[in-house]
């Protein structure tokens, strides 16, 4: 068994060959974790204790049922964001402090909603990833995958690029093989970038697909839960895991429930997935890279590719206000982001079984008391006092989904149903606020390696519901030009 670039199919095989057992896999990931992340900064918190417990508890189920089949994720383990709740037996071991140490000490009450599926999927809850502090809704200027809680998130390909967005710890892991499989949220870019730099695959899956429920997130219009592994494959087992009605997030994942397909996720895992689809390029506002540069060519010949896996390439396709949607402040989304984030922290504070800290202004007080640890003269904290000084959804924020709204309808709706189109293709996240301020899905997949090294994606999205179109796609295309390769740790961190 080879532990680097192992997939949950090849971690599998070793289950049934007698290679490997789970609790085997945690400890030689806790082994990893413990080499690696003290450069890396990917990891918040380790349950080692919980982790072996449910290990051996997935082996004595495995060696019980004699080689019946299990749960993809059955054994497998995982990494989440330290947004996510996880209370584990109800002795709360991993903290959910999105980074700050005003919850440290916290405690919830249960499992968040996708916990509580990835646990009975037979998933192994490892740890808690890093992320950049409030989700990257602190302050502007603040580095991507910094916080007080686990210092600077570094990126294991070239450790002075950015890791990109919140949910970098997730990526870092995954990327660098500090564990099997890790999830991360999005709010406006959160899995798409941190995947995109550090060559690996998110799914930012249409809002409601997964639940919320016991997440510290700031927008319920536009976050979301998704996976981010080393393969699309692994991705899709992850995805599948976790989707579902929640009764704690009733009405996003009721409506997004529909689009669940009969038969599941995996089932699209198609490598002529590309045959016969219409692939829309968004070739004005995205795709501007230097003449004769390694991104030209690489998509250049990405395009080519696709064509002979047999999509329909419609191109030159440019979506209307794409400058007002960049604009977080002309397109109504800074607005609705921070009445949304006051509501939506402190109900969830508020359902905590024990906290230190029980509202925003709670944690603006903290942050106040705490200048030192929480790098206050250097970054401050804008957002937390424009947040903390809204008071719900009135006139202001319904004239921002009333303009968000039709952004959403005349840009990517209107563009996809004139066009026909089956999805749209972008480089890296480029295209992360079209898909954000809609809820609509989207999977990144490695493309290439700039000159200096770092990482970029290719993207594809979709309209709400449309990941199993997606996920035929992106696996098509991965297994057509297999980009991705591990980081050279030895030289580049180590």
């Amino acid at each position: 068994f080879v532990l680097e670039e192992a997939t949950v199919e090849s971690i599998h095989r070793a289950f049934a060959g007698g290679e490997l057992t789970s609790r085997g896999l945690v400890e030689l990931y806790l082994r990893r974790i413990a080499s690696l992340d003290p450069a890396l900064h990917a990891v918040v918190e380790i349950d080692a204790a919980g982790a072996l417990a449910a290990a051996d508890r997935a082996d004595a189920a495995r060696l019980e049922l004699d080689g019946a089949a299990l749960p993809p994720l059955h054994g497998i383990p995982v990494l989440i964001k330290d947004n996510i709740a996880a209370a584990g037996d109800g002795s709360g071991r991993l903290n959910a402090t999105a980074g700050s140490l005003a919850l440290v000490g916290s405690r919830p009450a249960r499992d968040a909603g996708v916990v509580e599926r990835l646990r009975r999927a037979g998933a192994v809850v490892l740890g808690t990833a890093s992320l950049s502090e409030w989700c990257n809704f602190r302050a502007p200027g603040i580095p991507a995958g910094w916080s007080p809680r686990a210092g600077q998130g570094i990126n294991p390909y070239v450790p002075s690029a950015t890791p990109c967005a919140s949910s970098s710890g997730s990526a870092i892991a995954a990327a660098a093989n500090m564990v099997a499989v890790t999830i991360g949220t999005e709010t406006d870019g959160s899995i798409m970038c941190p995947s995109s730099f550090n060559s690996v695959v998110g799914i930012k899956p249409t809002v409601g697909l997964t639940s919320r429920a016991g997440v510290i997130i700031i927008s319920p219009r536009m976050d979301t839960i998704g996976p981010i592994c080393r393969t699309v494959s692994d991705a899709v087992h992850v995805l599948e895991a976790m989707v579902g009605y929640d009764p704690r997030d009733a009405e996003a994942t009721r409506m997004a429930s529909r689009y669940i397909p009969k038969g599941g996720y995996g089932q699209f895992l198609n490598i002529d997935g590309l045959r016969g689809k219409r692939v829309g390029i968004l070739r004005k506002d995205f795709f501007r890279f230097a003449p004769g540069s390694i991104q030209e060519k690489v998509f250049r010949d990405h395009f080519n590719t696709m064509r002979k896996m047999g999509a329909i390439l419609v191109d030159n396709l440019e979506i209307p206000s794409m400058k007002v949607i960049n604009d977080a402040v002309q397109s109504g989304e800074r607005a609705l982001m921070l009445a949304e984030f006051k509501l939506s922290l402190n109900s969830y504070l508020s359902e905590l079984a024990s906290s230190p800290v029980r509202s925003l202004s709670d944690i603006i007080d903290f942050n106040n008391k705490n200048p030192v640890e929480e790098r206050m003269a250097e970054f401050g904290q804008s957002y937390l006092l424009q947040s903390e000084a809204t008071n719900g959804i009135g006139p202001a924020e319904e004239r921002a989904i009333a303009k968000l709204n039709k952004l959403c309808e005349e840009g990517l709706e209107k563009i996809m149903r004139a066009n026909q189109l089956d999805v749209i293709v972008a480089p890296g996240a480029s295209a992360h606020s079209l898909l954000a301020i809609g809820g609509y899905p989207a999977i990144t997949v490695p493309a290439g390696y700039a000159s200096n090294g770092v990482p970029f994606a290719i993207c594809f999205g979709g309209l709400k519901g449309s990941e199993p179109m997606l996920i035929e796609i992106a696996y098509s295309f991965e297994q057509a030009t297999k980009v991705r390769k591990p980081p050279i740790l030895q030289h580049s961190v180590i």
